[in-house]
């Protein structure tokens, strides 16, 4: 593997330790203190560098790789050379990214931009702030009047947070955030651009105008979330909005007022989630999915990309689609289609007349 000069390894790990880490057992023979240097793609990996293999499509690529030792699930095993140590686990994507968080800490969220340690020359800290000792405040960053900050986190440059804001212990903005209106848990992610608590999009329409209407609630983040370059999330308008404990949210993303999202959640580069919407626990959008306001998506259910939700979805449910409704009705549309065309077409070549 390349040498990184932006992501510096700190330390490396024998064979044994990976082996812990995947609570599996080495093979017979290997030597458990063979210490690997690095991390590499199976394509790329040389002797001393630890690879991982979970995917069909790179079945060829685990025949030829030179890896060291290879993390790989059971279905791969066999396919493993006689020369790389196969470290068989079911979650050997999840265990290479424990030990790439291990040998590469500051690739794990976004570092200071100004190698800098407490508050910088250049920040603007109002005096009725509120931090806790260790918190760094890159150069051009505003800390607003009352805003209150825990130990360990990273503010960065030109990022403002406002008046009355609450970010909790071991969070990391990234340059030119914005929060406002909101409080914010433990271990929040925030990338560059992210923008929290603004005005949430609500009017009163009507044939003499538009009328603005105060969007006066909160935006409320819970414990390790962690949220995408230039996503926004709006504050709510009578009530909170909401992002529960562990939900990963891709760059690109529009979140509207009053939007309740649950637990762990994940949602893909560019979603909509119009206003008043509700996600339950461990749902998960693909990329592009446009969610109507005021619907509830239930426990654990999955969105294909590029769909259009416009109606409740149940707990469990695999839908997709514009509408977006159950996959085996979407398909069978999608079927009985190409059918009906394939018939068009073989009338047209055949000198069928309309």
């Amino acid at each position: 593997m390349t040498e990184s000069i932006f992501f510096p390894q700190t330390q490396t790990l024998n064979l044994r330790q990976v082996a812990e880490m995947a609570q599996t057992t080495l093979p017979d023979g290997a030597d458990g203190e063979f210490l690997l240097k690095g991390v590499a793609p199976l394509e790329s990996a040389g002797p001393t560098d630890l690879a991982y293999m979970d995917n069909p499509a790179y079945a060829g690529a685990l025949g030829a790789t030179r890896a060291g030792a290879c993390l790989v699930t059971p279905r791969f095993a066999s396919k493993v050379p006689s020369h790389t140590v196969a470290i068989v686990t079911p979650l050997a994507y999840r265990v290479f990214a424990q030990v790439m968080g291990k040998m590469f800490p500051s690739a794990m969220r976004p570092e200071s931009s100004f190698a800098a340690t407490g508050i910088s020359p250049g920040s603007f800290v109002h005096p009725t702030a509120r931090l806790e000792y260790g918190v760094t405040v890159d150069p051009g960053a505003v800390v607003g009047p009352y805003a209150e900050i825990g130990a360990g986190t990273i503010i960065g440059a030109h990022t403002v947070i406002g008046p009355q804001v609450k970010i909790g212990r071991d969070c990391s903005l990234a340059p030119s955030v914005t929060v406002s209106n909101a409080f914010i848990g433990n271990r929040v992610i925030l990338h560059p651009g992210v923008r929290i608590g603004q005005d949430g999009f609500g009017f009163a329409m009507g044939p003499q105008g538009h009328l603005k209407v105060p969007q006066i609630g909160r935006v409320i983040i819970q414990d390790d979330v962690e949220i995408g370059a230039n996503t926004t999330v709006d504050r709510g308008a009578s009530r909170d909005t909401v992002i529960g404990e562990g939900t990963k949210i891709d760059n690109l993303v529009q979140i509207g007022h009053n939007v309740v999202i649950g637990r762990h959640c994940v949602i893909v580069a560019q979603v909509g989630i119009a206003g008043s919407t509700t996600l339950e626990d461990y749902v998960a959008l693909g990329g592009q999915v446009a969610v109507k306001g005021h619907v509830r998506i239930g426990m654990g259910a999955q969105i294909a990309a590029t769909s259009g939700v416009n109606s409740d979805v149940p707990a469990g449910a695999r839908w997709g689609g514009i509408p977006a409704r159950p996959l085996r009705e979407w398909f069978r549309e999608i079927t009985a289609l190409k059918k009906l065309a394939s018939t068009g077409d073989s009338d047209k070549d055949d000198g069928a007349s309309s």
